[in-house]
């Protein structure tokens, strides 16, 4: 008996510490025909309560500007106590492409202000050196997203390039994109094991097109029970980002069922 509830034990911890670091956000391009305080409203409904904000949502609420860095006081206050009257944490922003290395420094100094761990980013090549020395400053990690052909970082390949000395730049695998892009999902998180610092969860209707329309996660052709199964053997630790770029006005159904198959298929892991 003893034996037996030992195995058990080992069971049941094998599987919360390979997965309890993982946080299930919605990434809010998905609500972007919205403002900021909608969008936020319609991600509370779905029960997530971490999101990935994007720069230049309208914010709304009675506020003029746009989520970013240049905000003002006032409007940080009220997105900060919207955000805490609602129990959700914003974790990550992009993608962001700044232009410069001073853009990019008044990113960093906002996200320090809104306790961002990373950022989504394409960033230029030149800008590689400075980004990831500003990254080591400000705590603030930097994740590759990989847009389909032509963006120069559609591949997995292109990603290892720009990490390559710099510690402080991984990757954001959108999955969707890598089968729009014709790439095996899963071949692709292993070419980078170890540089993985966000997920962004996205199906499509059909592979090797970069034009395929999204859909539901769990309902289109991507395999996910081995997506799930690499990340786990990865002892990955982050954010998945439910981004959903379909049924645009009435998506928040579509993010609960989201929901309920990532919840179904990590707690299947084995």
């Amino acid at each position: 008996m003893k034996k037996q509830l030992s195995v058990i034990f080992l069971t049941i911890f094998t599987f919360t510490s390979s997965t309890k670091d993982w946080k299930l956000g919605v990434q809010l391009w998905t609500f972007s025909k919205f403002d900021f305080v909608t969008a936020i409203s319609k991600v509370d409904s779905s029960g997530v309560k971490y999101i990935e904000a994007y720069s230049h949502q309208k914010l709304g609420g009675g506020m003029a500007g746009d989520f970013g860095p240049d905000m003002t006081a006032e409007e940080k206050t009220q997105v900060k106590q919207l955000l805490k009257s609602k129990g959700i944490h914003i974790v990550a922003m992009g993608v962001i492409v700044p232009k410069t290395l001073e853009e990019w420094q008044k990113y960093f100094a906002f996200g320090k202000e809104f306790g961002l761990s990373y950022f989504t980013a394409e960033p230029i090549k030149t800008q590689w050196d400075g980004i990831d020395s500003l990254a080591g400053i400000y705590g603030i990690r930097v994740a590759i997203h990989d847009h389909p052909k032509p963006n120069v970082y559609w591949s997995p390949d292109s990603v290892l390039a720009a990490i390559q000395g710099h510690k402080h730049i991984g990757s954001c695998a959108d999955v969707g994109h890598w089968a729009r892009n014709g790439l095996d999902p899963v071949e692709c998180l292993k070419k980078l094991e170890g540089h993985i610092i966000g997920v962004h969860l996205k199906d499509i209707v059909q592979f090797d097109n970069t034009k395929a329309e999204d859909t539901v996660v769990g309902t289109g052709v991507i395999k996910w029970a081995p997506i799930f199964q690499e990340l786990k053997r990865q002892n990955f630790k982050g954010m998945l980002s439910i981004e959903h770029e379909s049924n645009w006005y009435n998506s928040v159904p579509d993010v609960i069922q989201t929901v309920k198959f990532y919840n179904e298929q990590v707690s299947a892991l084995n």
